[in-house]
């Protein structure tokens, strides 16, 4: 598909900051096993270890990233997302706020609104009643309570993840690739166009995140060249393929706090100052 195809504009120039609320990022993929939740916890993780005050929201019923920064998937539902969107469902008991259902990570100045497995089982109700704006509405209430709100996202365009991008003001998109993460890129940039002209004119695509990039294979580098070439805002570093990735997450501490030194730490690092 031409780049010609997709609805103009879809990303701009950001400034580097904004004193008026903490900055909301969504990470975002319909495709699903291209690091989504890795991306979201190792950048929330990069800006937690620099001094910001972070809060990561996981809008994904399977829960990754909230193993990923705890260790655990034992979450009530009483203190995760699901408590915060049920609630919603009954008149009477919606009285809570947002900070009530968040939980302290180990990790200094990151805090979690965790995932919870019956967010399945809400998210057909919630949709009934149209829901949607009561993310953007909870985050505009504790606007001054964080210095940056990152939002991982389910891999399909159901009503979470368009709560969270009509709550978010950034939007970063994963790429691992191959051909099939293309042309889902493609469909990718434009609903994120459709939540930006009909719900959200805020909302920007920051950057495309490559992700297990090899660069002595061919396929990859001319990938990211095309995508280059068409305009698009690949954002550099690329992230690398590496097997450590994979015991960070057995042993649940993003790459910064298990190994600064290592090349991948050193991306994450890299590629979170060139957003902040």
């Amino acid at each position: 598909m031409a780049a010609s195809t997709i609805h103009q504009p879809v990303f701009i120039v950001l400034p580097k900051g904004d004193s008026m609320h903490a900055i909301r990022r969504v990470v975002f993929n319909q495709k699903g096993g291209v690091g989504k939740s890795t991306i979201t916890a190792n950048l929330a993780a990069v800006a937690a270890r620099q001094g910001k005050k972070v809060l990561l929201i996981d809008l994904d019923a399977q829960g990754n990233a909230s193993h990923y920064l705890t260790g655990t998937t034992s979450h009530t539902a009483e203190k995760s997302a699901a408590g915060f969107f049920g609630q919603m469902l009954n008149i009477s008991m919606y009285s809570k706020e947002l900070p009530e259902f968040v939980s302290a990570t180990p990790f200094d100045a990151l805090q979690l609104l965790a995932s919870h497995a019956e967010l399945s089982e809400l998210m057909v109700k919630l949709e009934s009643r149209y829901k949607m704006f009561k993310l953007k509405e909870a985050l505009d209430q504790v606007a001054g309570e964080f210095d940056e709100i990152w939002i991982d996202t389910p891999p399909a365009l159901n009503f979470f993840t368009r709560s969270a991008l009509i709550a978010a003001d950034r939007c970063l998109i994963p790429f691992d690739c191959d051909a099939f993460s293309r042309q889902a890129l493609y469909n990718l940039l434009a609903s994120v166009e459709e939540i930006r002209a009909d719900h959200n004119p805020d909302l920007r695509v920051e950057g495309i995140v490559v992700n297990q990039f090899q660069p002595r294979a061919s396929l990859p580098a001319r990938l990211v060249a095309e995508l280059r070439a068409e305009g698009l805002p690949v954002l550099d570093p690329p992230l690398s393929a590496s097997v450590k990735i994979r015991e960070s997450h057995d042993v649940a501490k993003p790459m910064i706090y298990l190994d600064p030194r290592h090349k991948l730490s050193l991306e994450f690092a890299a590629l979170y100052d060139t957003l902040a």
